[in-house]
């Protein structure tokens, strides 16, 4: 049988989602602590790779195990196993063939950035020390719709069939005095995708690249020609959408009925 395992973390102390060779990484501690609970290796398979020190307010894996489980107590127990900078919300049942990343209709990430010095959110936002024209910024994350394919902003040498994603959603937007967040939703994203984006935009923004010269970096499908990838402690993955056919009722769906 398999489960949906949501669950959040802060990615401060970690290389990451994927297991790392050298390094502490989420998905390994999550596999620990399910094998420590149902008292055997267990692996689980994640809607996709953060990299070193990016969060997640809502991840998404799955796992498989031989008989039913009574999800709220899966959940209650791994959070007392995990430690304090991962939380698991709920643990659903899904039908065998669901997955994870396959299965995504949509990934949703936040990026922070701030111009004021601020103790408590240094691992969660991006600090900038030069003005930036968020509106110029924003008619350049508008021409992203009319791509598909951004070969310009993915990582090179990656293993992945195509470098197409269908952007749903981008757009600059002020929370604060001093602060800014960019949201960005597409069915799915390359390697450092977002990262290098949001690198881009800030050039625009810098007054450094024009919109004609946006549109050429995507035209281009060249990674040179694209901004630098920005800090990955002030990104975050929020939101991760699956069709309601993959979902059945578990255990402890029907005793609270």
């Amino acid at each position: 049988m398999r489960y949906f395992i949501y669950l959040a973390y802060d990615g401060t102390n970690y290389h990451g989602w994927q297991i790392q060779p050298n390094g502490n990484s989420v998905q390994e501690t999550l596999m620990r602590a399910l094998s420590t609970f149902l008292r055997q290796n267990m692996e689980v398979v994640g809607a996709g790779r953060t990299d070193a020190g990016v969060h997640a307010r809502l991840m998404v894996a799955h796992f498989d195990y031989g008989c039913e489980l009574d999800c709220v107590h899966v959940a209650d127990k791994l959070n007392r196993l995990l430690p304090p900078d991962i939380a698991v919300y709920e643990v659903r049942r899904v039908r065998e063939d669901a997955h994870a990343r396959f299965d995504a209709t949509y990934r949703t990430y936040k990026y922070y950035i701030t111009t004021r010095k601020n103790p408590f959110n240094r691992h969660y936002a991006w600090r900038i020390f030069h003005p930036l024209d968020f509106e110029k910024m924003n008619e350049a994350a508008r021409l992203l719709f009319d791509y598909t394919d951004f070969t310009s902003f993915s990582k090179l040498h990656t293993d992945v069939k195509t470098n197409n994603c269908r952007i749903m959603h981008a757009e600059w937007t002020q929370t604060g005095e001093t602060e800014w967040v960019f949201t960005i939703r597409a069915d799915r994203f390359l390697r450092n995708m977002v990262r290098a984006v949001v690198g881009t935009l800030v050039e625009v923004g810098r007054g450094k690249m024009t919109l004609d010269g946006f549109r050429a970096v995507i035209d281009n499908k060249d990674r040179c020609g694209a901004g630098n990838s920005v800090p990955g402690h002030a990104l975050y993955l929020v939101d991760v959408g699956y069709p309601d056919d993959l979902f059945i009722a578990s255990l402890s769906d029907t005793s609270n009925t």
